[in-house]
This record gives structure tokens, sequence and C-alpha cells, in this order.
């Protein structure tokens, strides 16, 4: 995939970069692990005041970035607003908490007795030069959930972003450079997937994270095996959206469009499979098809539009194919289901799809399964608690789930039962610096976000020191 911004509303190509290289990786490289080798002596009062400068500045050019996003991989405009705000908020947080999420943890005295020693605690020290490949899907957000907990911990970081948003993933690197942080400390590699295992042999580069597919994650998960790296992996899911009769069926209609069509239907953590309880399943499925079906496709840059393209062209074919073939083996379409019809002008060139509601699902079709990502949802109707758990197990992803429900008995047995991350109550899923962020199955492992996100990259160091002897000879 050439590295390009490729506008999806229109198919146009705007602009071209050339792959950098292995001189000029190199040269990078060195750069990086010199900057960590100074950064990790610096206090967590220094690397606040850099990444406070950093929200500072993004705050600033947030309708600029906005635009860039937007025009790169087909946003709507007031959501990359949004997303540029939501990684200004989380700069602000890990400045404002790193320090306390990694202060020395003292194990009770008696244990540290019996260890032998007079005293011991575990401090935490950061790993080295990490490096991150990130999807296009949140272009801002992904890369700065990473940089801003690993930045304060005393990390460098690379950037090896997809190849459909080069401007975004310059400015990244530009970013935290003008904000002061030092010369190499976080840097773009524009660079292709497959410069990704040699640079992450390299000796100089301590660990991985990656968000993306699940194939990117065996390739980077495998190299660093062989590699005994540390890494991250965020690969995706198929959430679950439960809706038991105790629900308001009105709210969680409401919430169920925005859970399943935020950034156009192209989230790791929408909504993409809504089981609906069989006493207000028909309640449900009459006014989410009716709020699906009346979503503004369009222009992304328009702030009337509710949906835009999808970030690529196969991407679309993606969708096309999973909806075709549910619908080939039973399943109905009762609203979308194809390209949207009189798209004005050049528009008719872009990735758009329109809002689909499936029903009908059954286990052969590849939909049941597979991850649609795109503004696809599948509605089944469901007995019985058991029921909804059994269904909402059933899929190699496990990243978060919502549950519409005021039972608290059926609230602990979700969150027993449920195989996810995360279980989102009468809301929907949403990603915050407080709370920690990942999966189990195929959709990965390890965590972002919170204390158990900044220690990730951390080393866990045990400080022993040994007991005075009793006459203190």
């Amino acid at each position: 995939m050439p590295i390009a911004t490729v506008n999806p509303a229109n198919g146009e190509t705007l602009k071209t970069f050339e792959e950098m290289g292995a001189d000029e990786v190199e040269q990078r490289l060195a750069a990086a692990e010199a900057a960590f080798r100074s950064y990790r002596t610096t206090g967590f009062a220094e690397r606040a005041r850099l990444l406070d400068g950093a929200a500072d500045l993004l705050d600033q050019e947030r309708d600029d970035i906005a635009r860039t996003m937007t025009v790169e991989m087909g946003k709507p405009l007031a959501a990359a607003r949004a997303e540029a705000a939501k990684c200004a908020k989380a700069m602000r947080w890990y400045a404002r908490n790193a320090e306390g999420l990694l202060a020395d943890e003292h194990p009770p005295q008696a244990d540290v007795a019996d260890a032998g020693a007079s005293r011991a605690r575990v401090h935490y020290r950061p790993l080295g030069v990490v490096l991150a490949v990130m999807p296009w899907n949140f272009p801002l957000w992904q890369v700065v959930r990473f940089a801003a907990p690993a930045l304060m911990a005393g990390n460098a970081g690379l950037l090896k972003h997809a190849s459909n948003v080069p401007q975004t993933a310059l400015y990244l690197g530009d970013l935290f450079r003008r904000a002061g942080f030092p010369d190499g400390l976080f840097q773009t590699l524009l660079v292709s997937s497959r410069a990704v295992e040699g640079i992450l042999r390299d000796p100089r580069v301590a660990a991985a994270t990656l968000t993306g597919s699940e194939p990117a994650g065996r390739a980077v998960a495998s190299v660093a095996g062989d590699e005994v790296k540390k890494t991250v992996l965020e690969l995706g899911g198929s959430d679950p959206f439960v809706v038991m009769p105790s629900a308001d069926v009105d709210r969680a209609v409401e919430v169920a469009v925005t859970a399943r069509v935020q950034n156009n239907g192209q989230s790791c953590i929408a909504a993409k499979r809504f089981l609906v309880h069989a006493d207000v399943h028909d309640a449900f499925i009459r006014g989410f098809t009716a709020r699906m079906a009346a979503l503004t496709v369009g222009d992304p840059l328009s702030e009337s539009t509710d949906v835009g393209p999808l970030a690529t062209e196969q991407g679309r074919a993606d969708v096309e194919s999973l909806v075709e073939d549910a619908v080939r083996r039973g399943a109905t379409a009762v609203c979308g289901g194809q390209r949207p019809k009189n798209l004005p002008g050049a528009l008719s060139n872009g990735w758009f799809y329109e809002p689909t509601v499936l029903t009908g699902i059954t286990a052969e079709m590849r939909i049941h399964h597979e991850e649609a990502f795109g503004p696809v949802a599948t509605v089944y109707r469901v007995r019985d608690l058991d029921e909804a758990v059994e269904v909402a197990n059933d899929t190699p992803f496990g990243l978060s789930s919502n549950v519409w429900t005021r039972d608290p008995e059926e609230q602990d047995r979700f969150v027993r039962d449920i195989e996810a991350g995360g279980v989102f109550f009468n809301g929907m899923t949403a990603s915050h610096p407080a709370l920690p962020f990942g999966g189990v199955k195929r959709s990965g492992y390890g965590r972002e976000l919170s204390g158990h996100g900044i220690r990730e990259f951390c080393n866990a160091t045990t400080v022993w020191h040994a007991a005075e002897p009793a006459d203190g000879s």
C-alpha cells in the first residue's frame, strides 16, 4: 500500500510520500536510543511540563488537525474535533497523574522482614525505545493513548502509522518536538509494513505496541516473541450490545445508533451485535431501524453529516462481502445493505456504504464470527439471559461489551460470564485515561490507559536492602 493521502470521500489522491530508506531509519533509531538515555533521568515535573505543552499546542491547532484527519480517513469533522480534544485531555491527565501511578510500592513491613530485608520496595523504570504500530481509524487518539503514558514513564517512541494517514503521522512527530521534547524522543517513521520486522528486531528497540488487525498482531507478536520483547496488542472486536426487559428501551435505541455508527462504524469498540430479549425485541428493532435509516450519509466535512465514507476502498469491499454473504444465506437487510445512490458530484466516487441493519443471523454466516468494520449492525432475538450470554461469547473476540439492564442480579451475572475486557451497563463503551482498556481472546492482550497502561512498558524493579545483624556487627 503506497504512503499517501487519498480522500475517501471522492477517491482523489492528494499527496504521496517516499518511504524512508534504510539509512534514514538507522539514523532515527540511533537518535531514539540517544534521546532515551538522557530523557530517562528527567523528573516527572519536567515530563509533565513538556506533555502539557503538547496538549496546549493540540488545543490551539484542533481545527486544522481535525480537517487533516477527516480528509485522510473520512471521519465526520465534528468527530475529528472531538478526537483531538480527547487527546489533549488524556495528555493532561497523564501529566497530572503519572508520578502517583508510578510511585514506589512498599510491601507490608512484616513481609519485608520475612524476606530477610530491612526495607524493600518496587520501583518502576522505563523500558526504552518502544515501537508503536498504529491504525488509521482513530489516527490521533490511538497514538496519544500510547504516547502520553509512555513518555511520562520515561520511554522513547517510534511511530509506524497506517500508510493512508501520513500527514497525521507527521503532525504527531512534529507536535512532540515543538512542545520541547528532546530531538529523537518521539519520531514518525514513514515506512511500509515490510520494514516493521527489521525495526522490531533491532536491539535498540525494547518493546512494541500494536493496534490493528489480527494478522498484523500475529506478525508482530511472533517477531517480538522470537526476540523476547514485550508487546501489547489490541486487535479489534465484535462487541455485543445486550438489551434486557428492564432496560430503558428508548434510551437503548438512541445509544445503540451512536454505538454502531461512531467513526462511520470503523471502531474496535463499536457495538456490532445487538442481542435483544424477546420481550423488547420488536420495540427495539422498530426504533433502531428507523433511526439508522434516517442518518445522513455524505461529505464528512459537512457539519450536517452523520456518516462519512469508509476509509479505504478495500474496507468497503470487505463490508459488502460480509453483507452479501449474510443475505445470500438467509439474513434480511431491514434497512441499508448497499452503496448509497444519488450522492452529489465527486462524492459518487467515494467509498460510502449505507447504515445497515441485518436480522435473521445464523452461525453459518461469516458476519456472525467476523468483525464488520463499517456501519452494519446485526440484531438477534434472544430468549433469556442464558442465551444472551451464550451468543455474546460466541465470537473469537472479547474487547468490550454493552449491557442494558437495571436488574442488579443480572448485572452481576453479566460481569461474571461475559468474556470481554469491559462491561458497560446502560451506556456506550468508551475509553477514558483513568480506566484500563484492552481485551481477551483474539482481541489481544495487555492494557492501555490508567495505571495498568503506563506500567506495561516499565520494568517493575525489586529493591531489597539486607537486614542489619542484630548485634550491629
